[in-house]
């Protein structure tokens, strides 16, 4: 696998072409001094249920992996909780307020974007809803579905980090106590 850092030929400090690479994680100017660290970027994605035992699925508007399911979700902006990252990515694609989201489970993940491989660590959220709250496709989204769990196959989620995540998520409904 290529190194995360492999693209990035010269020293963001002070340009040189002394940028190698210095561990698995990290590239190091023999120049300034200067090493950087490849740390993960943070990600998230909701699993939004009803009452009906029902999962909010949107299906991707855009590539990677466009006409696809999805679970709502995306990167955390600088300066933002993960918690405040999972509500926004919420509202942009759903137009779904919330406020109280529980903290599922994370993953590590390699994102393709704009043919880079951005390493991230997914976090996983549970959101609980009312059966009559309104939502709206928007933003990454192209459309919304609410699909009962039992109904649902991993297969059709196109991302295999969303698609483990799903799979993790119905394996840990089949043990916890009926909840409607």
């Amino acid at each position: 696998m290529e190194h995360p850092l492999e693209k990035f030929a010269y020293c963001p400090i002070c340009g040189s072409k002394h940028f190698v690479i210095n561990n698995f994680k990290s590239k190091h100017c023999e120049d300034c001094g200067f090493t950087y660290y490849a740390n993960p970027c943070a990600a998230t994605a909701a699993f939004i249920v009803n009452s009906r035992n029902e999962l909010l699925v949107v299906r991707r508007a855009k590539e990677p992996a466009k006409g696809t399911l999805d679970l709502p979700g995306g990167f955390v902006d600088m300066y933002e909780t993960a918690e405040e990252g999972m509500s926004r990515e919420i509202k942009e694609e759903t137009g779904l307020e919330v406020d109280k989201i529980e903290y599922l489970f994370s993953s590590p993940n390699v994102y393709l974007y704009s043919g880079l491989g951005v390493h991230t660590i997914d976090m996983d959220y549970l959101v609980r809803v009312s059966d009559d709250c309104p939502v709206r496709a928007a933003d990454d989204a192209a459309e919304c579905l609410w699909i009962p769990i039992e109904d649902i196959h991993p297969e059709e989620f196109g991302l295999l980090s969303i698609r483990h995540a799903v799979e993790r998520f119905i394996a840990s409904q089949s043990i916890l106590p009926d909840s409607r």
